[in-house]
């Protein structure tokens, strides 16, 4: 059964009446979920021609072990740019996974293409269930008509076009922007109500405006929207009082957590790190963030 099925039974569940509030509320305990990994092999699946960077490797086989390490029960893996819209390398760790179900990912397309509808029901075909969601990227104020697949004016009609063709397959819709674009978003998922709409890196703060940064916040008023507590390490600002403030707005049935890096080390310092920003937060509320909201939006 594919994604549009899941989403679709558990509104028909829910019922018309208040099913936007009930659909983000009492997410069960769970354990961690990583939420936002990279994985890149270039000897596997060399990078696209026009890939924005070119990292090291970090392969499924290097994944694993921290997901040993970290006992974590499952990971969402995030397409990263570097292969644009091959999306070789995902399907070959849905292939090798190491059990069945353990992990979801996201694809990338250009919402541009007049192809990416086919492309997408392709590739949700092949792996039914596993896409959770398409990335779009928003890093720059000024519009990019063509080259690498980010950037693309968010008031084109195409975009829109997009995004309905992402609402009728029933997939989420994964930002990564800067704060500036957050009106943008704001415009298109207000025309979308049931689509999720997730919200990378928790919107980028400190790469735009307080202002600009309250549009961000703004989103939360919309019901389906889930931001990522991820790349916090990155900060620098006040990320206590900023946890705070995105707590306040989002709630804990509205939050999922990603980390940043890809070893063990990394994995404790954030976890307890994670602890201490949240300490505010009731034990059950911190067990959504982590995996609990995680499990109950994609892998449910």
């Amino acid at each position: 059964m594919g994604h549009k099925y899941t989403i679709s039974r558990r509104l028909a569940l829910l019922g018309a009446a208040g099913s936007a509030t009930r659909l983000f509320a009492a997410a069960p305990a769970a354990s961690n979920i990583e939420t936002h990994v990279h994985l890149f092999d270039p000897s596997r699946v060399p990078y696209a021609p026009d890939a924005p960077y070119k990292p090291a490797a970090y392969t499924l086989e290097d994944h694993l072990k921290l997901v040993e390490t970290a006992g974590l029960a499952h990971s969402i893996i995030v397409h990263p740019e570097p292969y644009q819209d091959d999306h070789r390398y995902l399907e070959y760790c849905f292939a090798h996974e190491p059990r069945p179900g353990y992990f979801k990912g996201t694809c990338l397309f250009d919402p541009f293409r007049e192809d990416t509808p086919r492309r997408l029901r392709a590739l949700t075909e092949r792996w039914p269930g596993r896409i959770v969601a398409m990335r779009i990227h928003e890093m720059s104020a000024t519009p990019e008509a063509s080259g690498p697949i980010r950037n693309r004016d968010m008031k084109d009609p195409r975009m829109r076009a997009c995004w309905k063709t992402l609402a009728a397959m029933g997939l989420g819709i994964q930002m990564h922007f800067i704060p500036s674009q957050a009106p943008g978003i704001y415009a298109l998922a207000a025309q979308f109500p049931e689509t999720i709409v997730i919200l990378d890196h928790m919107g980028r703060p400190g790469q735009g405006t307080e202002q600009e940064y309250q549009d961000v916040l703004k989103l939360a008023r919309l019901p389906r929207v889930v931001l990522k507590y991820s790349n916090w390490p990155e900060y620098k600002g006040d990320l206590g009082q900023l946890t705070r403030r995105i707590h306040g707005a989002f709630g804990p049935d509205r939050m999922i957590w990603g980390m940043l890096g890809n070893t063990a080390a990394a994995y404790r310092t954030q976890s307890g790190r994670f602890e201490e920003l949240l300490a505010f937060a009731p034990d059950a509320d911190r067990a959504k963030i982590r995996g609990g909201n995680a499990q109950r939006l994609f892998f449910a």
